[in-house]
């Protein structure tokens, strides 16, 4: 098959999803053509049958804002026309799902059909596509794709909650590449940063409010007091200034380590032994998913669509948002000794493996192959 997939080139779950499903896609002979306005993170080497399309969009002095999704919807139209592209699958549904609606629209006027999935992903439905000013442009966008998908069962509610559609919402998990994430820590490392045998807490996210970071650092100053621990911080966003400034001052600030963005998270998550994920909500939670792959325990709030990834007691604990002495408290339990901790490792993992890509991307593949026989 010829595909076309629209994302987010940065970090965030949507544009990861994206990107490492064209490459499995790639993977097992299909052409996937990326068109994105830069080349997406996890996007990286030579692949004989992956393509990027980059967006331009030229400024001029009359537009205060550039006008990205018409430069996309574009961008959509010569790459279709030019390579046989069969179907365009969109990730989030902003402004992605709106740029394929047009594109469709000019294609159809040349004769060419082209059908459109739009994958939800979060904050598209949950946050920016609620608000008014966009509200109507998204409803509308995904009654007019041919297939919708969500990333959990949570989404799929929320998603029929927050607008007025009656399309049926087919549910396709997130995925992981176990193998990948599923390495030895080198113990050099793990002495460098724990050279005392410190318990290694890790938490990554884009630092956006929603992600309540300030929690991750409570739940570990508390935890700090009763188990030698280190905490590292992974990844960047508006909020890491204001992380950054409480930890300055407090009694464990030589303890705390910021990484900024990490590529290379098979290498640093096996590192880990707790995973910290404070989120007020999650549409699905990527970031605790590959934590699980690279068997580390998970403590995580009970918001949105983390339930469906981790087990309460199991691969790790759930809280309630904002309690961090039960975070504390719950980490305590997962690491109070070897055998226990041994055994959230492995539930961790198992849990990881339904998820694993080989799992996920048939799902896709048949999609695709149900709406290009209906053509």
């Amino acid at each position: 098959m010829n595909i076309a997939i629209v994302c987010y080139p940065t970090f965030g779950g949507s544009g990861v999803l994206a990107t490492e499903l064209g490459k499995a896609l790639a993977d097992k002979g299909h052409n996937i053509h990326f068109i994105t306005y830069q080349q997406p993170v996890r996007l990286s080497g030579f692949h004989a049958n992956i393509f990027y399309h980059e967006v331009r969009v030229p400024t001029y002095p009359l537009f205060d804002f550039p006008p990205y999704e018409t430069a996309l919807a574009s961008t959509m139209v010569d790459v279709i026309t030019n390579n046989n592209i069969e179907l365009l699958h969109v990730h989030y549904a902003i402004p992605h799902a709106a740029a394929a609606y047009m594109a469709k629209q000019i294609l159809a006027k040349e004769g060419l059909y082209i059908p459109v999935i739009t994958t939800l992903h979060g904050t598209d439905i949950t946050l920016v596509g609620r608000d008014k000013t966009y509200k109507p442009v998204v409803t509308f966008s995904m009654m007019e794709s041919d297939i919708l998908t969500a990333v959990s069962k949570n989404l799929k509610e929320e998603t029929y909650k927050n607008f007025e559609i009656d399309k049926d919402i087919e549910v396709i998990y997130n995925f992981v590449d176990v193998k990948r994430f599923n390495k030895k820590p080198v113990d050099a490392f793990k002495k460098l940063i724990a050279p005392n045998g410190e318990k290694i807490i890790v938490h990554a996210s884009n630092f956006r409010k929603v992600k309540r970071v300030e929690d991750v650092i409570n739940t570990f100053l508390l935890l700090n007091e009763k188990l030698p621990s280190k905490l590292l911080l992974l990844g960047d966003g508006p909020e890491r200034p204001f992380a950054e400034s409480i930890c300055r001052d407090c009694v464990a600030a030589t303890n705390i380590k910021f990484l900024g963005k990490q590529e290379q998270m098979e290498d640093i998550l096996p590192l880990a032994d707790l995973f910290l994920f404070t989120s007020e909500y999650e549409s699905f939670g990527l970031a605790a998913l590959e934590a699980m792959a690279a068997e580390v325990p998970v403590i995580s709030t009970n918001a949105g669509g983390l339930p469906e990834i981790n087990i309460d007691g199991v691969t790790g604990y759930m809280t309630n948002v904002g309690d961090v002495e039960d975070m504390c408290n719950k980490a305590l339990e997962i690491l109070k000794d070897k055998a226990t901790h041994d055994i959230f490792k492995a539930n961790a993992l198992k849990q990881a493996k339904r998820f694993d890509i080989d799992n996920i991307v048939p799902q896709y593949e048949k999609l695709y192959e149900r709406l290009l026989v209906k053509i």
